[in-house]
Order: C-alpha cells, then structure tokens, then sequence
C-alpha cells in the first residue's frame, strides 16, 4: 500500500502545530488577561496593535532571510526567540512583577517572531514533499490547526488569573521546545541560497517578482479580499448575536465553535480528496459561496439557521486558503518563495485592521445585517472578478 505521506512532513507538521497550540494559548491569555485586568479598549487596542504590526514591518525583512539563508534554522531561531521572551515573562509574574507594558512588550517580541517564522515554514513545504501531495498536506495541516483552535481557547481560558497564567507561559516554553526538537531531528535537503546580492536589492527584487508575475499578483489580491471580506464577519458576529438573538454566553460560545467545526470539516476534506483538478474553479466556487453565506447570514432571524451558515462559511475558508497557498508554492521560484509569502503576510495581516476601521465603526451607525448583505454582494462581485482575470491568464 502506498504511503499518503512521508515521515518527514508528518514531523514537520507535528512541530508546528505544537508550536502554533502553546502560542494560541498564550494569545488568548495575553489579551484576555489585560481585557479582564484593565476593561479597558484602549489597553485593548494597544495589545492588539503590539500582537500585528511588529508582524508586518518584520516581514518586510523575514522573506528576503527565508531566501538567503537556511529555512529549517530560521524556523527554528524564530520559535526559540519566542520562547526566551515567554520564559523571562513567566519568571516575572512567578517572582510578582506583572507590568502591563511588559506584556505588551513580550507581545511585540512574539509578533516579530511569527512574522521572522511564518515566510519560512510555507516556503519550506516544497523541500519536504512533492508536488501533488502539497494539496492533501496544506489540508491535514488546516485539519490540525482547527482542532488546536477548537481546545486552545478552553485550556487558555482554564490558566486565567494571575497565578495560573504563568503556567500557559510555560505550556508555550515546552511547546517550543518540543517543536525545535522535532524540527532538529529533520534532514531537510540543502537550498542554494543567494547571499551575494545586497539585502534591499533581494527585497525589490521579490516585491517586483511578485506583482509583475500576473499569477502570483492575482492570488496576492485574492488573499486580500478574502481577508477583508472574512475579518468583519467574524470580529462583528458576536455584536449582531447580541443584538438580534440575545446576550446569552452560550450562544457567543456555540457560534464560534461552529465556525471552527466548519473548518475542520473543510481541513479534512481537502486532505482527503487530494489535488484538485481546476484549482481556478473551486476558487472562483469558494468565493461565490462566501457570498451566498454572507448574504444569508445578513437575512436570517433564526439562531439555529444562523448558526449553520456560520458554520458553513468556516467549511469555505481552509478549501480557498489552501489553494491559494498551494499555487504559490507550485507557481514561485523556489529563491523566490520566502519573499512571495512575506508579501502575503504584509497584505493580510494589514487588511485585518483596514477591514475594522472601515466596518467597526459602521456597525454603530447602520443594522449589522446590512454590512452582512452588502459584504456577500462584494463577494459574488469578487467571484465574477477572479473568474474572469484566471480565465484571461489562461488564455494567454
């Protein structure tokens, strides 16, 4: 019988999971923490600005290092980065220095460290196995990390409080450690990495690579719209449950938990059937049922119902993002695949805050529903836009 997948990438992907587990929980902890210490949005906005910024200018510099030098030790420099801050952290809580700012700190530290880590471990796939199973590992590990995303809110919520959080901090150190000793015990096949050229003429060299290749530059606008489109229906869900069926905890609780179920089973199904045949259509299909959902989402008056679209939509996301990821992977120069997918990380990582400032504050002039139904028409709209640019580059 023949085997799905090699040894390698089922320790690749173990790695980074438990890597990605212990620094959900430590997400959560952080933000909830200073939320229930402060009840302050200013402190939360702070904590939220500390957690993505540093993320995106970093990023500018982490492809161009991802295409320079050895993937598998920037991975693993990255997670060890992030486990020394969390570890001084935890020693000053144990020892009763628990500082707001130093949180903040350590956030800023860990946001530079995923953004140095992310570029690196999607370019690395290619070298860990071939082509036609990029699609079947890009959905175990979807599967993975919606699993993860399912427990780390419940272990991050147990380790609240001022004693009890420093024990999350140590779950990330461990976590870390068990990541970087598996990622050790990898032999990766060696890159040839350019380190002759000076470092910004690398950097204009991938952002033109980049946006001059019509390819990669419409996957680039695709992950754009996907993630300004995604972002207000998910940070805005909770404010129109609250304001159309009820302020109850269960129903916030259950409405979240479905989403994540939805991309399990989107995770799982990806993973399970394999490469698709046209890519291109069952992105153009994804951004379609985005569209349909939204607007469902925006019309309906029952919790039961609403609750289901929600959970389909989730079933969306990791198809499209999985995709998306898999043509850059199959379309870039492997010297190039660093930088691509740090542009991708600037691009999304800054749309969150661009879709919030735009929608947040709309939400408290105008009905919720109607942000909904008019995000599910610009996603037909996109729909229409991405079938008609694939089809063009098909043609020529």
């Amino acid at each position: 019988m023949k085997k799905r997948f090699n040894k390698k990438i089922i320790l690749f992907l173990l790695s980074q999971n438990i890597s990605l587990f212990g620094s959900s929980v430590v997400g959560f902890t952080i933000i909830w923490y200073i939320t229930l210490t402060t009840s302050s949005g200013l402190w939360l906005m702070l904590a939220t600005i500390s957690s993505m910024l540093p993320q995106v200018i970093i990023s500018f510099f982490s492809g161009v290092w991802a295409d320079r030098y050895n993937r598998k030790y920037l991975i693993m420099l990255a997670d060890g980065f992030i486990a020394i801050a969390t570890l001084l952290l935890a020693i000053s809580f144990l020892i009763g220095f628990r500082n707001l700012k130093m949180l903040l700190a350590v956030a800023v530290i860990r946001s530079i460290g995923a953004g140095i880590q992310t570029p690196a471990v999607n370019a690395i796939y290619p070298d860990l196995v071939s082509k036609d199973k990029l699609v079947k590992v890009q959905g175990l590990n979807q599967t993975l990390a919606s699993i993860l995303l399912l427990l780390a809110p419940a272990v991050g919520g147990l380790l609240l409080g001022p004693i009890k959080i420093i024990w999350a901090f140590m779950l990330d150190v461990i976590t870390a450690l068990i990541a970087i000793t598996l990622l050790g015990c990898l032999k990766i096949k060696k890159q040839d990495f350019n380190n002759q050229t000076s470092f910004f003429r690398e950097l204009k060299r991938g952002l033109k690579y980049t946006f001059q290749t019509s390819s990669l530059r419409l996957i680039v606008l695709c992950y754009m719209g996907i993630i300004f489109l995604i972002t207000p229906i998910t940070i805005l869900s909770p404010l129109l449950i609250e304001r159309t069926f009820g302020s109850d905890i269960w129903r916030l609780t259950i409405s979240e938990v479905i989403f994540t179920l939805g991309s399990l089973i989107g995770g799982l199904y990806v993973s399970l059937s394999g490469d698709f045949k046209n890519k291109t259509k069952v992105i153009w299909a994804c951004f379609l049922a985005f569209g349909i959902t939204f607007g469902l989402l925006g019309m309906v008056s029952n919790f039961t119902v609403y609750v289901l679209f929600m959970g389909v939509t989730g079933i969306f996301m990791p198809i499209v993002t999985t995709l998306l990821t898999v043509f850059i992977q199959n379309i870039a120069s492997q010297t190039m695949l660093g930088r691509v997918f740090s542009i991708i990380q600037i691009v999304t990582t800054s749309t969150v805050p661009l879709a919030l400032l735009i929608f947040g504050p709309l939400a408290d002039l105008i009905s919720i529903n109607y942000i909904f139904i008019f995000l599910g028409f610009l996603a037909i709209l996109a729909s229409i836009k991405y079938k008609y640019d694939s089809n063009r580059l098909l043609n020529n």
